[in-house]
């Protein structure tokens, strides 16, 4: 039903030989200009002319990629299913509100046909010709509106029920855009999830890295601080002996000075 949707619109906007390009497009992503040319049986210029006009319309979109052998850009071509059911909704939708207004046109007023010219004209302008046709001047007759107005009944039965078939593919084709959209979603928001984790494990890492060079300053600082702790506590050391050489000294002084003065004594 949806190809034939597809078919029917650009049939409408370009020509019946167009038509196949749906077939070589639905269904699939990115085709080859050159083999649309070729399946087409047409020269690459007359392909990219009717692909055009479809784009003009927003009925397909293409990428291009350039060629590294031979230096051009090839198409590659998409069918947008969305927009060309949208388009031929809205092409309906005219047709229905035309029928529409010819058939209140037929059920308000009356029409009057000449039968030898196949002429139908409006009252208004029977009444202006006096009901004589001005071609042949024959007596115009009543027309029968009630086959138009059946016709025209038909018509916009067919028309709406065409229209409630493509506004269900209308809804098929946009929850498929919408889970592929959300899909899209899902995967950015993974990647993105991913990134921060990753980012947060990197910071991670390099606060670690300079937690380990905080520590080993700490370390050097502390054993600096004791080897010049040591130092000072050698230079407390050696100064205590040196007092306490000193003090040796000065009573070995004194008592070699008593000493000597009992021996002087003891002479006298």
């Amino acid at each position: 039903m949806q190809i034939k949707f597809l078919k029917s619109i650009v049939e409408h906007l370009i020509n019946k030989p167009a038509v196949l390009i749906v077939d070589l497009l639905a269904g699939k992503k990115d085709v080859n200009e050159f083999l649309i040319a070729k399946k087409l049986d047409l020269t690459i210029n007359q392909t990219r002319n009717i692909l055009y006009k479809l784009s003009d319309y927003g009925l397909v979109s293409f990428i291009r990629k350039k060629d590294k052998r031979k230096g051009w850009y090839i198409y590659f071509w998409t069918l947008n299913i969305y927009q060309s059911l949208n388009l031929f909704k809205n092409k309906m939708n005219e047709e229905l509100n035309q029928a529409k207004n010819q058939l209140k046109s037929r059920e308000e007023k009356r029409y009057y046909l000449c039968k030898i010219c196949s002429i139908e004209v409006t009252e208004e302008i029977a009444l202006l010709n006096d009901f004589t046709c001005p071609e042949c001047e024959e007596i115009y007759e009543l027309s029968n509106n009630q086959g138009f107005i059946d016709s025209l009944n038909k018509t916009i039965n067919r028309l709406e029920k065409e229209i409630q078939l493509i506004n269900i593919e209308l809804e098929i084709e946009e929850e498929r855009i919408n889970k592929k959209k959300a899909k899209k979603i899902k995967v950015a928001e993974t990647e993105k999830k991913d990134k921060r984790k990753k980012n947060r494990e990197k910071n991670i890492e390099i606060k670690k890295k300079l937690a380990k060079k905080e520590g080993k300053k700490k370390a050097s600082k502390k054993t600096i601080k004791k080897k010049s702790s040591k130092k000072e506590g050698k230079k407390k050391a050696s100064k205590k002996t040196i007092k306490k050489k000193i003090f040796k000294k000065a009573v070995k002084k004194k008592v070699s000075k008593l000493f000597d003065k009992l021996k002087k004594k003891k002479k006298k």
